[in-house]
C-alpha cells in the first residue's frame, strides 16, 4: 500500500536533511530525520554516505544530532543536547558541540555554553561558534541565568525591534561569536570575539576564511523608525578587531556566504531595499576581502546556495529557474553556464578537490531528497544510495502553461492521480505557494500534493506573478498588486487545467498557506468558482498584520505605513460581504510571522457573517505544522472538509480531532 494513503505512514517516512563531503573526498555525512519511538516527535541522527557502498548510521541519542561538519582531520563536529557522560551536573538541556572521531568510537563533548551553542564553522584547528549570552560579564552568564530561573523571572525588557522571530521570543540573551582551537580533548583557548554585538548577530550568517584567521559575518545595523540594514563585516579571530567590508544604504548583504579557497574573495547575496514602487531583487555579489570592491553576477538568479570552485575561479550557485532549482557555474570572468539539465532542485553543494565533481541533495516535486553526484563538465547526474529510500509517488507529474491577460506566460506543475482519464476525471485542487517571492520546484514534506493525489485529486501548483525563477519582470508584475494581479494569473492557468478531459471542472477547490493563504482569502471574496477553500496561516486584515508580524518593517516597505491606501485596496477582509464559499481556517498559536490574530479575526468575521466554516487551531505549532500527530490532524481534517464540499460526501469528523 502507498505511504501516502494513511497519513500516519506518511509522517513516518525518514527524511534526508543535509549533506557534506569529507575533506579527502572519500565520503559524505548526512543528517536524517525520522520518527521517534513514541510516535509523537521527530529525532535526527548522522549517517555516513560512502561513495561506493551502503549508508550506515553514525550516531544515536534521544536528543538527536545536527549541523554536521568535517574538521580538517576528517573528524565530524556536530551539535546535540544529549547529556555529557563525563559531567557530574549536565545542567539544562541545551545544544553543545560534539566531536565524532574519524576512525569511529564514542563521540565526546568539546564545548558547551550556558545558553547553548548555535551555528559553528571550522578551518584548520580553529572553530568559531555562536552562543546566546546575557548582557554583562560573559564569565557570569551561568550565574545570571540561574538567578533569573530561581527568582521565577521570565520578563524581557526590550529597547528596540524586533521582539520575536518566527516562533520564539527574542532575548533576554543575545547571540555572540566565540573562537577556540581543537585540542586533544576539548576546544581550547575559547574566547569571545564580539562582546559589543548587541543585536547585530541576530539570525546572522558567518563563514571562516580557509586559514582560520578571519570570520566573515552579516551584521545588523539598526536604523531610525524601526528600520534595519545588514552589512558584511570581517572579524580578526586572534584579536576580535572588526571592520565593515560591505555596506550600502539601499541594500542588505546576506547569506548564503562562501569564502573562496584562496581566501581573497567572498560570495554573498545582495538584496535591494524594497518600497512602494521598488520590488524585491537579490543577486550574487562577489567582493574582494581586502578592499571590499565587488560587483554583481548573474542578475537573474536569486542565489539560495553557493560553493566555490577549488581554484577560486568560479562559484557554483543553486537558484530557482522555471520551476526547477538547477546548479549554475558562474565564472569570475566568463558566461554563466547551467550545469544540471533535469527537472530537479538541488541543495547542499560540495565540490571535490579536483573540481571535477559536485555532490548535492537532489529532489523534485515527485522526488524526495537524496544524495547525488554531478559531473561538472558534462552535467551528468548519478543518484547515490540514500539513508532514507525515496517513496514511490502515486500518480504522474506534468507541466502546463497559460497566457495571462497581459501576455505573460504562467507555468505550473500538475499532479494527476492514478487512473485519471476522460472516463474518470479527477476532482481538482488549486494549491497556491507562499512567499510570495518563491516557487514550486522541489519536494515538500509539509505541503504534500501526493497525499491529495492518493485520495483522488488532481493538484495544480502554479507559479504566478511574484514567483522566483522567471526573471525580474515576473516579480515586478505583482509588486504592490498582490490580489488582483495574482488572481488574474491563477485564473488563466486554472482555466487551462480545467479544460483537460481528465479533470472534473465542476468539483474544484483551492488552498494555500501564508501568502497562499492570503490568496485563498482573496479568492473567497472575489470569485465563487471554488466549492471549498482551505486557508492556512493566512493574512486577512493587512493593516492589522503589518503591525503585529515579527518583522513589520519589511512588509511596510511594500505597503506603506498602516492606514495607507494600499492596505484598503489589497486587504482580503474588505470583501467579507461577498464570501459565500465554505472555508476551513487553520492556524498555529506560535506563528509569529502571521500572528494568530489574523485567524481569530477571520474566524469571527466568518461566523458573524454566517459563512459555512470550520477553524482548525494548533496551540503548540508555528507557521508550519511540524509535530507528527498534528500533521495527521491537519491532513485528515483538510481531506474531510474537501470530501464534504468538493466531493459532496457527508461530513465525517476525523478521529484525530474527535
Amino acid at each position: 500500500m502507498s505511504a501516502f494513503n494513511d497519513i500516519r505512514d506518511y509522517v513516518a517516512i525518514p527524511r534526508v536533511l543535509s549533506l557534506r563531503l569529507s575533506p579527502d573526498g572519500s565520503g559524505l555525512v548526512s543528517t536524517v530525520q525520522s520518527l521517534n519511538p513514541d510516535g509523537k516527535s521527530y529525532g535526527t541522527a548522522l549517517w555516513a554516505v560512502p561513495l561506493d557502498g551502503e549508508p550506515r548510521r553514525l550516531t544515536r541519542s534521544a536528543k538527536g544530532e545536527s549541523q554536521a561538519l568535517f574538521t580538517a582531520a576528517g573528524d565530524v563536529l556536530f551539535t546535540s543536547a544529549r547529556p555529557d557522560p563525563t559531567a557530574k551536573d549536565a545542567g539544562d538541556e541545551v545544544a553543545a558541540l560534539w566531536l565524532l572521531p574519524r576512525g569511529g568510537g564514542e563521540a565526546r563533548q568539546v564545548a558547551a555554553r550556558p545558553g547553548g551553542i548555535g551555528a559553528f564553522r571550522t578551518a584548520g584547528d580553529v572553530v568559531v561558534f555562536s552562543a546566546d549570552v546575557l548582557d554583562g560579564e560573559e564569565a557570569a552568564d551561568e550565574e545570571r541565568r540561574k538567578a533569573r530561573k530561581d527568582a521565577g523571572i521570565s520578563a524581557i525588557l526590550h529597547e528596540g525591534a524586533p521582539v520575536r522571530y518566527w516562533d520564539h521570543d527574542l532575548g533576554p540573551g543575545r547571540p555572540r561569536l566565540f573562537a577556540g582551537r581543537l585540542g586533544p580533548d576539548r576546544l581550547e583557548d575559547v574566547r569571545e570575539l564580539t562582546p559589543d554585538a548587541g543585536e547585530a548577530l541576530r539570525d546572522a550568517a558567518f563563514e571562516l576564511t580557509p586559514d582560520g584567521a578571519s570570520v566573515v559575518a552579516t551584521w545588523r545595523v539598526d536604523l531610525p523608525r524601526g528600520e534595519m540594514r545588514t552589512d558584511l563585516v570581517v572579524i580578526d579571530v586572534a584579536t576580535g578587531e572588526r571592520r565593515t567590508l560591505l555596506t550600502d544604504e539601499g541594500h542588505d548583504f546576506e547569506g548564503p556566504l562562501a569564502v573562496s579557497p584562496d581566501g581573497t574573495r567572498v560570495a554573498c547575496s545582495r538584496a535591494r531595499f524594497t518600497s512602494l514602487e521598488v520590488s524585491a531583487r537579490s543577486e550574487l555579489w562577489i567582493a574582494d576581502l581586502a578592499t571590499g570592491e565587488g560587483r554583481g553576477y548573474a542578475p537573474d538568479l536569486f542565489p539560495s546556495g553557493v560553493e566555490w570552485a577549488p581554484d577560486s575561479s568560479a562559484v557554483y550557485v543553486v537558484a530557482d529557474h522555471q520551476g526547477r532549482r538547477p546548479v549554475f557555474q558562474v565564472p569570475l570572468d566568463g558566461e554563466v553556464r547551467r550545469i544540471t539539465g533535469d527537472d530537479a532542485a538541488y541543495a547542499g553543494l560540495s565540490v571535490t578537490a579536483d573540481g571535477a565533481t559536485l555532490y548535492a541533495l537532489r529532489s523534485a516535486i515527485d522526488l524526495a531528497p537524496a544524495p547525488a553526484r554531478i559531473d561538472v563538465a558534462t552535467g551528468g547526474i548519478t543518484d547515490l544510495p540514500s539513508p532514507a529510500p525515496r517513496p514511490e509517488v502515486p500518480g504522474t507529474l506534468t507541466e502546463i502553461t497559460a497566457t495571462a491577460d497581459d501576455g505573460a506566460t504562467i507555468r505550473g506543475w500538475l499532479v494527476l492521480p492514478e487512473g485519471a482519464s476522460a472516463d474518470n476525471p479527477a476532482p481538482f485542487l488549486l494549491w497556491i505557494h507562499g512567499g510570495p517571492v518563491a516557487s514550486w520546484n522541489d519536494w515538500q514534506w509539509r505541503w504534500q500534493s501526493w497525499i491529495m493525489a492518493e485520495h483522488g485529486y488532481a493538484v495544480l501548483m502554479p507559479d504566478p506573478c511574484l514567483s522566483t525563477g522567471y526573471g525580474q519582470d515576473m516579480i515586478d508584475r505583482g509588486w504592490g498588486d498582490w490580489g488582483p494581479r495574482t488572481q488574474a494569473d491563477l485564473d488563466a492557468i486554472v482555466d487551462v487545467a480545467l479544460a483537460r478531459d481528465d479533470i472534473d471542472s465542476e468539483r474544484i477547490g483551492a488552498m494555500g498557506g501564508s501568502f497562499g493563504g492570503y490568496m485563498a482569502n482573496w479568492l473567497a471574496g472575489h470569485t465563487d468558482r471554488y466549492r471549498a477553500i482551505v486557508t492556512h496561516a493566512s493574512l486577512w486584515n493587512l493593516d492589522q498584520f503589518a503591525g503585529t508580524t515579527d518583522f513589520p518593517h519589511y512588509w511596510q516597505r511594500e505597503f506603506g505605513a498602516p492606514g495607507s491606501e494600499r492596505y484598503d485596496l489589497l486587504s482580503p477582509h474588505r470583501a467579507l460581504d461577498r464570501i459565500t464559499t465554505p472555508m476551513l481556517v487553520i492556524h498555529g498559536d506560535k506563528d509569529y510571522r502571521v500572528p494568530i490574530g489574523e485567524a481569530l479575526r477571520l474566524w469571527w468575521d466568518l461566523r458573524r457573517s454566517e459563512v459555512e466554516s470550520k477553524f482548525l487551531y494548533f496551540p503548540d505549532e508555528n507557521h508550519w505544522i511540524l509535530k507528527p500527530g498534528n500533521a495527521v490532524a491537519w491532513y485528515e481534517t483538510v481531506l474531510a472538509f474537501l470530501a464534504q464540499h468538493v466531493l459532496g460526501q457527508e461530513w465525517k469528523r476525523p478521529d484525530s480531532v474527535a
